[in-house]
């Protein structure tokens, strides 16, 4: 009876997981339709090539701003909430934007890139925080894969359509239509069996005394830097009772789990190489057919995409099969095998090559995703949106500066040159990532080794001396329930998966 009630529960709550992920790949198509009409929009107004750049320079810095602030806006307001009502601040918007006066537009476009971005972060930050409450233990992968397969798809039908959305309807119908992809997407989260109102406090309050609490302790610990020696104060996040100013939860988060910190800061390198061959492919698609420029993007983005939702289709078989996910070094693997596709795609190969190239990039680009989503939701609930946060704002500031960097290069470099400089600085980073990990695992499993060793030796010491079988089964269970801390507990790790998370 309690398997079939869980069963039951699982399929419920995949049930509702796969239409929350219809909305968001419906808003996904909103937002990159959104990307090419508000785009073209802003040049149509200010008839200036500057305004489109500092349209996106605000929208990138909103993005910036609110994953700073992610963390501080989920302490006060439930995961549902926040989704909820950051889909419907982008509709309102684009409303407002549909409404305003023609005196207004040039402000009131400026402002529509603000809210944009700053709740298309927030969005995010959240739906990637919150998807293990969502799907429940050991579904991370799938629920990666299947939310990085609805973005793919949306990715490529919102930069196709919009084109011919914008020229046959024009631009007040696409905005319109971007507002009912939000809206959508507001309704699907209505669905989700989680609280509405403001405030987890309680929510966070036993999550941080359960099967995470030991965890939550350990990160404490690195936080206070003295242990169990001081307890931390309830006088505010900033200060302590003893008037020092406590470091932040994010900054914690990094200096508590094994390579995150590296991690965090290769995918901002990784979004620095992802301007570069955003910025180059319309150039480079402009120097291999000058009348169809068209063309080359539209087909590489397209294998990309495929790619991309191939990749995720053998991911969720491998984690089926396997009961295990790809981890912190399929993240660094793919993201060379990313970059080295990336470069190869603007070498000048032969259109077969070509497609082949742009098919693999879109399969190390999903692996990439889900493997470094999946990790860090293994993170305690509580540390867990402070890690999204900053990683939202560390990819913001590496696309903003890449788009800066990158396009002041094109204008005097190749774009192999400039794809390559930016890429190749990622794998060499990746590189530097995947030997620490290796190195990690490395360790642990010495560790793990001469714990076996000196338990054997225990055991063996035990056996010589009078009566201590009796004693052994006196306390065994109570020594079993005490140790956890051996190589039950362990296996290797490869970073995010702190103790007793």
């Amino acid at each position: 009876m309690t398997s079939g009630t869980a069963s039951g529960t699982a399929a419920l709550q995949e049930r509702r997981y796969r239409i929350l992920v219809t909305g968001y790949a419906i808003s996904s198509y909103g937002t990159f339709l959104n990307v090419v009409a508000l785009s073209l929009y802003v040049y149509a107004v200010t008839d200036r090539a500057l305004a489109v750049g500092v349209f996106m320079a605000v929208r990138l810095a909103a993005g910036f701003v609110a994953g700073l602030a992610a963390a501080a806006v989920l302490a006060r307001w439930a995961a549902k909430g926040v989704m909820f009502w950051a889909n419907v601040a982008q509709a309102a918007a684009l409303l407002l934007l549909v409404l305003a006066p023609d005196g207004f537009r040039t402000g009131t476009l400026f402002a529509v890139s603000a809210v944009v971005g700053a709740s298309g972060t927030l969005f995010m930050v959240t739906l990637r925080s919150s998807i293990p409450d969502m799907v429940g233990e050991g579904r991370h992968t799938w629920a990666n894969s299947l939310m990085v397969s609805g973005r793919s798809m949306a990715m490529v039908a919102g930069f196709a359509s919009s084109g011919v959305v914008v020229s046959l309807l024009g631009y007040t119908a696409a905005f319109l239509v971007d507002m009912a992809t939000f809206l959508v997407c507001a309704l699907t989260v209505l669905l989700l069996p989680m609280p509405m109102g403001p405030a987890r406090g309680n929510e966070r309050g036993n999550e941080e005394t359960d099967s995470q609490g030991k965890a939550v302790e350990d990160v404490e610990d690195v936080e206070d830097g003295q242990g169990s020696q001081e307890e931390e104060g309830a006088d505010g996040p900033g200060l302590r009772p003893d008037g020092r100013r406590r470091v932040p939860a994010a900054l914690v988060a990094l200096g508590a789990v094994p390579v995150l910190g590296l991690m965090v800061a290769l995918r901002g390198i990784d979004a620095l190489g992802s301007s570069s061959h955003n910025a180059a492919l319309p150039v480079y698609s402009t120097e291999l057919d000058a009348d169809n420029p068209a063309v080359f993007v539209s087909v590489f983005w397209c294998v990309w995409a495929l790619g991309n939702v191939l990749v995720q289709q053998v991911l969720q078989r491998y984690t089926k099969r396997t009961g295990r996910s790809v981890g912190a070094l399929g993240f660094g693997l793919g993201t060379i095998a990313m970059s080295g596709t990336f470069i190869l795609a603007f070498a000048g190969l032969p259109w077969a090559a070509t497609v082949l190239v742009a098919l693999l990039a879109g399969a190390a680009d999903g692996l990439t995703e889900v493997s470094y989503t999946s990790h860090l939701q293994t993170l305690p609930s509580p540390l867990r949106t402070h890690a999204f946060g900053l990683s939202a704002t560390v990819e913001n500031l590496g696309f903003g500066v890449g788009m800066i960097v990158v396009a002041a290069a094109l204008d005097v470099f190749t774009p192999l040159s400039v794809v390559g400089v930016a890429h190749g600085a990622a794998i060499v980073l990746a590189l530097v990532y995947v030997a620490r990990v290796l190195q990690g695992r490395g360790e642990a499993q010495v560790e793990e080794s001469q714990e076996v060793e000196e338990a054997q030796e225990g055991e063996e010491a035990q056996e010589t001396v009078p009566g201590s079988e009796a004693r052994d089964g006196k306390q065994g269970d109570q020594g079993e329930g005490e140790s956890g801390a051996g190589p039950a507990r362990g296996g290797h790790r490869d970073g995010a998966e702190v103790s007793g998370g």
